[in-house]
């Protein structure tokens, strides 16, 4: 078994002994575009991803909505009320099929008591989001559109984590994607054909998704 493998194994067997002690923990099955919970929702319970991707979006009072995260397996969310929140900041909701594991929050703060590997992976996920949203911010303040839409399309197909990565990823709008790079639909777009012309992403029909190649590493690297 590689190393990477083995790995992804010993964190989904720590999720699943962890779940059988939590005695609200529940995994359930949820289809592609089914919402999880609502922007001003009760803020009750932490949510971890077994498989699939999830977005988070929050809707301003105007009513503009915007992409905040995107979210895959071994990614927890919903975490906020572990720090006080009464009640949810955005909204979340399935991008593809996925199975996700329900833990209630009062069983979350005592399972960080009692559970040594459960703190870890916790605070692992907390600090590799964190590293992200500076990646971001860093992404946004210096980069070119096309560059941006070039990473988030890598980390869609989760290049960069541990892992194999996923050469398909599941349908997503241009227009979803314009939301999360900070351009125009136009803009993705065109940058979007370029990228299907130079062999950096093949489109797999109406339904199958989207495949990434590394070879899209270029467009970031090249200055």
């Amino acid at each position: 078994m590689h190393r990477e493998e083995k790995r992804d194994k010993e964190v989904f067997d720590d999720i699943v002994i962890l779940a059988k002690a939590c005695r609200s923990g529940s995994l359930v099955a949820y289809p592609k575009g089914h919402l999880i919970f609502s922007q001003g929702d009760a803020a009750d319970a932490v949510f971890y991803i077994r498989q699939g991707k999830i977005k988070l979006t929050v809707v301003s009072k105007e009513g503009k909505e915007a992409v905040i995260a995107m979210l895959g397996s071994g990614d927890f969310f919903g975490e906020g009320c572990l720090a006080g929140q009464a009640l949810r900041m955005a909204s979340s909701a399935t991008m593809a099929e996925c199975s996700i594991l329900r833990l209630g929050k009062a069983d979350v703060v005592r399972l960080l008591r009692e559970q040594p590997a459960f703190s870890e992976l916790l605070l692992h996920h907390q600090l590799s989001r964190n590293i992200r949203i500076e990646e971001d911010l860093v992404d946004h303040l210096f980069n070119s559109s096309e560059k941006r839409l070039a990473r988030v399309l890598l980390l869609l197909a989760n290049f960069g984590k541990e892992g194999k990565p996923e050469l398909v990823i599941p349908k997503i709008s241009q227009e979803m994607l314009a939301e999360i790079v900070g351009t125009t639909r136009s803009r993705v777009s065109f940058f979007m054909n370029r990228f299907r012309k130079l062999g950096f992403i093949k489109y797999r029909g109406q339904h199958r998704g989207l495949e990434v190649h590394s070879s899209l590493l270029t467009v970031i690297l090249h200055d």
